[in-house]
């Protein structure tokens, strides 16, 4: 086999990486990213604190401890790490603290999995056949495809809990220790932070901490949180409704779902419809069960449209759906779909509570024709019907008509109606019961359904987009605009009558409330949730005074996109009240009732605090088994110290702390204390980011509120949704691995910074390695000869270099500023080597100024710094051989105001030499095609060129400004059109095919600069610049000689050329010597 020298295809990515090791060593000996409060020693005084002494402090929402880090989190955590490194360099002592969540009851399901597969396959799952159990697999894949769940893409085509621990790199003979669930909270924190630190994250962990008992610091500030929160009324015990697991048997709040996070309960009111008469095939099927003789069975509807109910003709069922008839009590049964008997077992409508008792099951074919009792219906009796639409998994199965009113129904009746025999029904069952006018309303007058068919062309129940539509529109005119035509409350309102129906209905026993998911929640064990009506102690978000603070905080908060704004004010109009606690999972004991654990979203919401403090009660270990420097044990830190610490209450003369201990606490969180920014996904805004507000306005005075809250999309890789099913995943660690941590955080940057889904693309991120690997190169090759480089006098190209870098340098401090990643690479790397390339090209004579390569290399290097602060370390320390660490060095300033004039001759020149290179294509692109030309000219024999320069623009373009002007309002910075015409037109103009193209380009122009692009006279001498820039003409087009001339100096021969110059756009001509 041949052999080859030739370098891996790594090697400029292993250069990079040997740079990182070096530059967190440094970091971690200089302690750089551990921040502390100035002392009460420094700076006694704490009003003008922050202005001696400014501050930043930014966190993530802290992850959840069941697994390694990923690119998702590497990329909301980059918002924090880059804004901390910028705000660094602003001269503020920026602090990032990250802890690690482990409340609740993923790590405890997981747990009690390995527990149960311990039992079937042994301690270290020797036991495990995959070919036996290739059956069992495959069913269980059967009932699990419909089920979404974001777990299924986190984990892969795996059955077991074992082989997931696998998939992390758990060993086999290792998972057994993970069946303890406080196993997980020592396992995963610490290889979170190596990961982080492989990143090169500016974090100082000696803050950070695991939450739950197994911390018993941060259990007693959540034991404060929740007594405080308690004294303040803000936590209630009362009956409500909630999402429920029967597997787990307590709540299932969003962090406890596999699926189904931030949906709700929906509440419906049930009717009862009595069945006066069975159908003759569901006679068939019950008539020997004896355990519904003397039972009244009602078919219960679930509406949410009481006030219809006047208008019901016939009920609906699905004819494949099997329903079941279930014990109520001894009297009554309820004729409904399995979904809805679970969930009705658990809100008290049952005798017995919790307990599902079917007494019969029937095909939903077998009860059509059964004739119904409908409450409130003006019709005597109606009938049961088929529909195609009913679904089994929303509301009951069972359907009330009302086909005055709904387009679905009056779709179905229609269809009824004119082929009964087609749909296996008596024609009498349906073909007397007219839509009964229930309400008006504007648009649709009394006979909505039949109105909005009628116009969405709805012949069938089958036009399901239509009808969907035609749904949508009905609701919201009938509901906000309608007003009732029959019954008790005709003349009112619908939305005042619809809460008097319901109550008359549920007084009368024909209805009752249900309620149910708003759609498909499953536990992390693996049960599909119910709602359950049960007393609970719960948060009362949502209460009026509560809202209203909230909403305050969120109007003075940053929210940096209206997106995100607008979603937290729609979060805050409809959030109620919040279970907070639950019976399972790891957790803090709630003070007052210890049979329950404050569940996971409600000890994550003021954590930021204890940021500011954990560091002196145990720095330096994740549980607080450690003491910390302050020497104050666990069990002194009561309620009342706790306050004292936050500035909500006097010093406890008895608690055994020394005051001073206490200052230094109490300090280091009104230093750093409101919280800057607050980074984290934008799922979490119903719910997470929501509670952070409330809680924030409950527990602290208004000059703590949080300032700022970031949120972001999803991160796509290579514009895909990562799952580990796909293949289509990284951790962080494997990120690092793969491109470096320099090239990761590149591309994370360059991922997207609004609220949309980001991508994250592999060839960005090799791009970044060819890039930096390029540029430190460049760096060392100037360096290496820097003593023979140019010094002296700065040359034309020189000051348009500095001038470049001026402003470039102002918009990438913006972009910084603005969290503005992606812009802040475009222009403070990509644009600032474009500005570097095109002055090395202009200097390839003359050479570059000493001064100018060196200023470079360091502005390039502190602008790389934020998002890539291992390769800027290097060319700092090791090439620069400049002092300290790069991560504490000032952001750079422009060098002086920008000389506008200076740039726009530089463009000039650009644009000019584009503009001859295009025409001499051009002219070989016609000779190519075969079309005639004037000329045999070959652009590869010598070659000389002719610069026509006009000092004057034409007179008819200066009288279309003149005549724009009038119409323009300086106000708004706006043309009016009409008035332009009218006054073009006045003088005869519009005749003239070059004014309104002329005129459209102007408007352009001044409409984005402003008035003064009014005025077109040039900022430089044209023909100054020209000869100036002659040998850039020469290097760049290969014409010599080249001549300047002054239009008016142009002999006839080349009149026809020089009359089609402009100021600031020169006409030429060429030919070959």
């Amino acid at each position: 086999m041949a052999t080859t020298n030739e370098p891996p295809k790594t090697a400029k990515r292993d250069a990079l990486r040997a740079l990182e090791g070096k530059a967190r060593q440094l970091w971690d000996e200089t302690k750089a990213f551990e921040i502390d409060a100035p002392t009460i020693e420094e700076h006694a005084n704490s009003a003008d604190m922050h202005e001696l002494y400014p501050k930043y402090m930014a966190c993530m929402a802290y992850p959840y401890m069941n697994g390694r880090l990923h690119l998702g989190h590497a990329f909301t955590l980059s918002k924090v790490e880059f804004a901390i490194a910028y705000e660094r360099m602003k001269g503020k002592r920026a602090l990032f603290p990250q802890g690690f969540h482990v409340t609740g009851m993923p790590i405890k399901a997981c747990a009690d999995k390995l527990l149960r597969e311990m039992e079937l396959f042994g301690k270290s799952f020797e036991n495990y056949d995959e070919a036996a159990l290739a059956k069992d697999l495959s069913e269980k894949a059967e009932v699990n495809k419909n089920v979404k769940s974001k777990v299924a893409a986190k984990t892969g085509n795996v059955t077991y809990q074992f082989q997931i621990m696998e998939q992390l790199g758990i060993p086999r003979e290792e998972i057994h220790k993970f069946a303890d669930p406080y196993y997980w909270t020592t396992f995963f924190p610490p290889h979170a932070m190596k990961d982080l630190d492989a990143f090169g994250s500016k974090i100082d962990w000696r803050r950070s901490f695991i939450t739950t008992d197994a911390n018993p610091y941060y259990d007693a500030f959540v034991r404060w949180q929740m007594n405080t929160l308690k004294l303040k009324n803000k936590v209630k015990f009362g009956e409500r409704y909630t999402i429920y697991s029967i597997k787990d048997q307590q709540p299932c709040m969003d962090h406890d779902r596999q699926s189904g996070e931030a949906l709700g309960p929906q509440e419906y009111t049930a009717l009862k419809m009595t069945v006066l008469d069975w159908s003759d095939k569901a006679k068939e099927v019950l008539g020997q069960v004896k355990e519904l003789e003397g039972k009244n069975v009602h078919m219960v509807a679930a509406t949410l449209r009481p006030e219809t109910m006047y208008g019901q003709t016939n009920c609906f069922v699905g004819n494949d759906i099997t329903y079941g008839i279930y014990n109520v009590n001894d009297k009554d049964a309820f004729l409904i779909t399995e979904r809805a008997a679970r969930n009705m077992a658990h809100q008290k409508i049952y005798a017995q509570e919790g307990v599902i008792n079917k007494l019969a099951e029937i095909k939903g074919a077998d009860i059509v024709g059964t004739k119904i009792k409908a409450p409130l219906s003006t019709y005597e009796h109606v009938y049961v019907l088929p529909m195609d639409n009913v679904s089994p998994t929303k509301g009951t199965g069972v359907v009330t008509s009302v086909p005055s009113d709904s387009p679905d129904d009056f779709a179905t009746v229609n269809d009824l109606k004119k082929k009964p025999e087609y749909y296996k029904i008596k024609a009498e069952w349906i073909a007397d019961y007219d839509p009964v006018p229930i309400l008006e309303t504007p648009s649709y007058g009394t006979l909505t359904a039949l109105t909005l068919c009628k116009e969405l062309k709805i012949n069938s129940q089958k036009d399901v987009n239509q009808l969907a539509k035609a749904k949508e529109l009905a609701y919201k005119e009938s509901f906000y605009q309608g007003t009732m035509v029959i019954g008790k409350y005709k003349g009112e309102k619908v939305q005042d009558a619809k809460p008097k129906i319901k109550d008359e209905l549920i007084k009368a026993g024909e209805a009752f409330v249900y309620n149910e998911p708003e759609g498909l929640i499953m536990s992390r064990s693996g049960d599909e949730c119910i709602v359950a009506l049960m007393d609970q102690w719960y948060l009362d978000y949502g209460e009026d005074n509560w809202k209203a603070e909230t909403k305050k905080c969120l109007e003075r908060s940053n929210t940096f996109t209206n997106e995100t704004r607008h979603q937290f004010e729609q979060t805050l109009d409809w959030l109620n009240q919040w279970a907070c606690a639950r019976s399972f999972g790891l957790g803090t004991k709630l003070p007052w009732d210890t049979q329950y654990l404050v569940e996971s979203l409600s000890d994550s919401t003021i954590y930021m605090a204890y940021y500011t403090v954990a560091h002196l009660l145990h720095g330096g270990s994740l549980d607080g088994s450690k003491v910390g420097p302050l020497g104050i044990r666990p069990e002194q830190m009561t309620d009342e110290v706790w306050s004292y610490i936050f500035k909500l209450g006097p010093y406890p003369a008895d608690c055994g702390i020394p005051q001073a201990s206490l200052d230094k606490m109490q300090r280091e969180f009104d230093y750093f204390y409101p919280l800057d920014v607050r980074v984290s996904g934008k799922d979490l805004i119903p719910n997470h980011l929501t509670f952070f507000l409330y809680n924030h306005t409950a527990m602290f005075p208004e000059d703590k509120w949080p300032l700022g809250i970031r949120s972001n999309g999803h991160l796509l890789l290579d514009s895909k949704k990562m799952s580990k099913s796909t293949g289509n995943f990284l951790t962080v660690a494997d990120a690092v691995e793969k491109y470096g941590a320099d090239a990761a955080r590149f591309a994370l940057a360059d991922a997207g910074d609004s609220v949309e889904d980001a991508n994250f693309e592999d060839s960005t991120a090799n791009a970044a390695i060819l890039r930096l690997f390029t540029l430190l190169e460049w760096c060392e090759e100037q360096i290496a000869k820097v003593d023979s480089l140019r010094t002296g006098e700065y040359s034309f190209y020189d000051k348009v270099f500095i001038n470049e870098l001026n402003k470039l340098l102002k918009a990438t401090d913006e972009a910084y500023a603005a969290t503005y990643y992606r812009d802040a690479l475009k222009y403070g790397v990509f644009e600032f080597q474009a500005a570097r390339d095109h002055y090395q090209q202009a200097c390839l004579e003359s050479g570059m100024h000493k001064d100018l390569v060196l200023k470079y290399i360091e502005l390039q290097t502190l602008t790389l710094a934020p998002v890539c602060p291992h390769w800027s370390e290097h060319v700092w320390r090791d090439i620069l051989k400049k002092e300290g660490t790069v991560t504490s060095v000032t952001f750079p300033q422009p060098s002086a105001p920008v000389d506008e004039s200076v740039l726009e001759a530089a463009e000039y020149i650009r644009r000019t030499i584009k503009s001859i290179r295009d025409a001499e294509i051009n002219l070989q692109k016609k000779k190519k095609k075969g079309k005639q030309v004037e000329s045999n000219y070959n652009p590869n024999a010598a070659k000389s060129l002719k610069i026509f320069v006009a000092n004057k623009f034409p007179e008819w373009e200066e009288e279309i400004l003149a005549l724009a002007k009038t119409g323009y309002d300086e106000a708004t910075g706006k043309f009016d059109d009409v008035k332009v015409r009218q006054a073009l037109g006045s003088k005869g103009l519009l005749k003239n095919k070059r004014v309104m193209p002329f005129y459209q380009a102007q408007k352009r122009i001044i409409e984005n600069t402003g008035v003064s692009a009014f005025d077109r006279a040039l900022k430089f001498d044209e023909i100054a610049i020209l000869e100036t820039a002659q040998s850039e003409f020469k290097r760049a087009l290969g014409f010599s000689p080249i001549h300047i001339i002054k239009v008016e100096d142009a002999s006839e021969e080349d009149k026809r050329a020089a009359d089609n110059s402009a100021p600031g756009n020169p006409s030429f001509s060429f030919k070959n010597e």
